[in-house]
């Protein structure tokens, strides 16, 4: 994986390029070898000397302030994950000595097992799965079924070509995949796991390495999903991720279709499925 360094420069030329003089207000007259703002505009824009902006993007500044780092953001039109995400690559945690593993608690478990007409999972760190309950298991594939160290959904969406039946919008799940592990790995550049899994993505997919290279971040929270499955045909849901606090970044994800619609029929069929099925074990 890019140290720290690289990975801030390739970042702000990444939202450099982005960007048009237009779009901040400035007269884009004259020919330019790249597209979108040169380092002069964005230090313009940003109200700091030509030099320092570049020192900055090259990553040869050992500390930058807040307020500096704020006048970027705004120069450069970030939104609040970028933001955050260029604040983290600027000023880079301690090295993590070890990552623990991560556990669901015992109740969490009992909240999974109580929502049985909605699929729901607890993600941890670097997309890892941590539980799943059953409904969650028969939407999103049965690769939920296996060992703990081997349920990563960026490992699955990326390596298992089961993800691409899965998931319709195959795509589109993918570069969200790649924006949320960027956005981890701002905030976590020594994590040793989390290097091993990205040099594994980026050894194996040429599509991983094309979305990585884009420096997309994104804040895992709500979203819509499509999955196709092999009975029920197609499944649209809404995603809403709460996040547990105390809990190691810990977030609960739950699915639900809206009332009425097909998607809706099919979770309360497979959740009967389910309901006969613990009938029949129990006769």
């Amino acid at each position: 994986m890019d140290d720290a360094s690289t990975t801030l420069r390739d970042f702000l030329q990444s939202r450099r390029a982005r960007l048009r003089p237009s779009d901040v207000g400035l007269i884009g007259g004259g020919f330019r070898r790249v597209e979108g703002l040169r380092r002069e505009e964005v230090a313009s824009l940003a109200g700091v000397n030509v030099d320092y902006y570049a020192r900055l993007e090259q990553g040869r500044l050992p500390r930058v302030s807040i307020s500096v780092l704020d006048a970027v953001a705004r120069a450069l039109r970030l939104d609040a994950v970028e933001r955050r995400h260029l604040l983290a690559l600027a000023h880079p945690s301690a090295p993590a000595r070890s990552p623990r593993p991560q556990r669901v608690r015992p109740a969490v478990d009992t909240l999974l097992a109580s929502l049985d007409a909605q699929p729901a999972f607890v993600m941890g760190d670097r997309m890892d799965i941590l539980a799943a309950n059953w409904m969650a298991r028969q939407v999103m594939g049965n690769w939920l079924d296996r060992p703990a160290n081997q349920r990563n959904l960026a490992r699955f969406i990326f390596l298992d070509p089961e993800a691409r039946q899965v998931h319709r919008d195959w795509s589109v799940v993918a570069q969200e995949a790649v924006a949320t592990l960027r956005s981890y790995g701002g905030e976590h550049p020594d994590d040793p796991t989390f290097a091993a899994l990205v040099t594994e993505l980026r050894e194996s997919s040429p599509e991983f390495v094309e979305w990585w290279s884009a420096h997309d971040v994104r804040a895992r929270s709500h979203g819509v999903k499509v999955y196709e499955h092999p009975q029920m045909g197609t499944i649209t849901v809404h995603c809403e991720a709460l996040e547990f606090p105390g809990d190691d970044h810990q977030r609960l994800c739950i699915y639900t279709a809206e009332p009425g619609t097909a998607s809706h029929q099919a979770l309360v069929l497979l959740a009967s499925m389910r309901a006969h099925s613990d009938i029949a074990h129990t006769t």
